[in-house]
């Protein structure tokens, strides 16, 4: 197994289910309500220490009772977060999440006021061991300045990059790393329908992935035509939130086995599937 870090966001998620989604100034009761760490690249931690590597996540926490409640949640998960920055009186973002019964839809409201990770405190990282680098794309700043450090002190490590949502100046950043995983709303976002299409004209030097919900997921290498990998559906849908980053996590669980991008998608399709079957990340066991 591998020892990979994960850089990005931790936020506490406040999920609400209901029947139906609500109409504007509507009142409905949830029929269950939990409350859980979520944040991409954190999910991806938690998803890959739970299949087996040695995972570390980093990113900031404040010094508040719902930072303490998600660094507990890494500790249970065995993700080392010995990395993490402590921002004092920071406090936690948070995700307000209303599941729909009826369509299976999560609309998210998400408020944050805690600065992400700096390119400084990155730098004191020590990266000597890693077998894989992953980034959410997020801060296009500080997330250039630290795959700079990382090029510098680990020539040839490994460094994928999520493109989870549009943001200025990002798309140039991702021509730094060697694997890109792209998600259906930043295609749809730069004009595109069709997931193959969009592949076709994106990074075309680069390895990379878009994910298409219950389509399943489009891969190319550098240089080649897009394949499509159908989902890997369970036999009933529990719970969708953070399908995406088990998606990202079953790919890179087997980049770091020696896997081509088809092996990631096809394997990111797999564990997202068992993610879909359960509540929260407990997946049952992989072989």
């Amino acid at each position: 197994m591998a020892t990979i870090l994960t850089v990005g966001i931790a936020a506490l998620d406040i999920i609400n289910t209901v029947e139906h989604y609500p109409a504007e100034d509507d009142e409905v009761r949830a029929t269950d309500q939990r409350i859980a760490r979520g944040g991409n690249a954190a999910n991806t931690a938690e998803v890959l220490a739970r299949l087996g590597h040695t995972t570390r996540w980093a990113g900031t926490l404040g010094d508040d009772a719902d930072s303490e409640r998600i660094r507990a949640s890494f500790r249970a998960a065995g993700v080392d977060i010995a990395g993490a920055r402590t921002v004092p009186g920071g406090r936690v973002p948070t995700s307000y999440i209303t599941a729909s019964r009826a369509t299976g839809s999560r609309t998210i409201v998400h408020h944050r006021d805690l600065p992400e990770l700096d390119a400084a405190h990155f730098a004191r990282l020590d990266l000597a061991d890693l077998d894989w680098l992953h980034f959410e794309g997020r801060n296009v700043e500080a997330l250039t300045a630290m795959i700079d450090h990382a090029r510098q002190q680990r020539p040839g490590l490994p460094l994928s990059i999520e493109a989870e949502k549009p943001r200025p100046g990002l798309e140039a950043v991702l021509e730094r790393g060697d694997v890109v995983f792209f998600s259906r709303p930043w295609a749809e976002a730069a004009g595109y329908t069709d997931p193959a299409a969009f592949l076709a004209a994106t990074l075309p030097h680069r390895a990379r992935t878009v994910t298409w919900g219950a389509e399943g997921a489009h891969a190319a290498g550098p240089e080649e035509a897009p394949h499509h990998h159908p989902a890997a559906p369970p036999e009933s849908v529990v719970d969708t939130i953070g399908a995406g980053d088990a998606f990202n996590a079953g790919a890179l669980h087997a980049l770091a086995g020696g896997g081509d991008i088809h092996a990631a998608a096809r394997s990111g399709n797999r564990i997202a599937g068992l993610k879909c079957g359960v509540e929260g990340f407990e997946l049952p066991p992989v072989h």
